[in-house]
């Protein structure tokens, strides 16, 4: 178990908290960190496309003219693709680009990124973030002037609507309850902050 300094909102430590090595002192692994940021990437992927072929395309049933005598080439549907109005050769069709890898590589690769900002000495654990009303200007001046951090993820219950409230509009923060707790959100920014509660939450969800 390593043990991390718990500091409150003037960045005063205040007490120690214990945390398990398996979830914060693993080895950064960047294969996992790319198979996952590939997973959450390519599945805000959303794969429609509305090209029709020509059985999607009305009307064009009967044939044209017969087929001889006319001295006309013969056809079939005026919907064939080499017609005005006709549909698509070979046209691409909706897919699902959906690609989940096993819930072991997921909580790996939360684990591996959670270990390199505590290794990086860039994670923060506050003993609480209690906001007396949801203003992004308070929470503001508590995160860069107080704390004095600069691109941070914050991650507190969900219970915490003020926090939650007033970061969320902030450009160079973001907040998360810890079950939305996601590679690409950790990656995103220079540090990490949790609340003790969260950080036990985490740990929790990660053992």
């Amino acid at each position: 178990m390593a043990k991390f300094k718990v500091i409150n909102l003037d960045g005063k430590q205040v007490s120690e908290i214990e945390l398990s090595d398996e979830v914060f002192g693993a080895e950064p692994n960047s294969h996992l960190f790319y198979e996952v940021s590939k997973f959450q990437q390519i599945n805000r992927r959303r794969g429609t496309v509305g090209v029709k072929n020509t059985s999607l395309v009305s009307g064009g049933g009967k044939k044209p003219w017969k087929q001889k005598g006319t001295g006309r080439a013969r056809q079939g549907s005026i919907r064939a693709s080499h017609w005005v109005g006709g549909g698509k050769a070979m046209a691409p069709k909706a897919r699902d680009y959906t690609y989940r890898p096993p819930r072991q590589v997921r909580r790996g690769a939360l684990r591996a990124a959670l270990s390199l900002r505590a290794k990086e000495n860039a994670l923060v654990i506050l003993d609480g973030f209690k906001l007396d009303a949801a203003k992004s200007k308070q929470a503001f001046d508590v995160l860069t002037k107080r704390l004095k951090l600069e691109n941070a993820l914050v991650i507190d219950e969900k219970g915490n609507t003020n926090l939650h409230r007033s970061v969320r509009n902030l450009a160079q923060f973001d907040v998360l309850p810890p079950e939305g707790l996601n590679l690409e959100s950790v990656l995103r920014h220079k540090q990490l902050v949790l609340t003790s509660a969260a950080a036990k939450a985490i740990q929790e969800a990660l053992s």
